[in-house]
């Protein structure tokens, strides 16, 4: 059981010693990058939305003929 509580101990260790590591981003590029995410989501919901009303349309005029 102690060997267990040793082994428990140098994985929280590493853990530590990793997240010591970690450069975390500004709150400027975090709010950047999410900005970015944003546009670049609306931007392609927007073409898919008139990829998808052309190929509707097309398709209900092949369907009339």
């Amino acid at each position: 059981m102690a060997n267990q509580e040793a082994g428990k101990q140098k994985w929280f260790d590493g853990l530590k010693a990793e997240f010591k590591k970690i450069i975390w981003p500004s709150q400027k590029d975090v709010q950047k990058e999410t900005t970015a995410v944003v546009v670049v989501s609306v931007i392609l919901g927007v073409l898919i939305a008139l990829v998808d009303f052309i190929i509707q349309n097309g398709v209900d005029f092949l369907v009339k003929l």
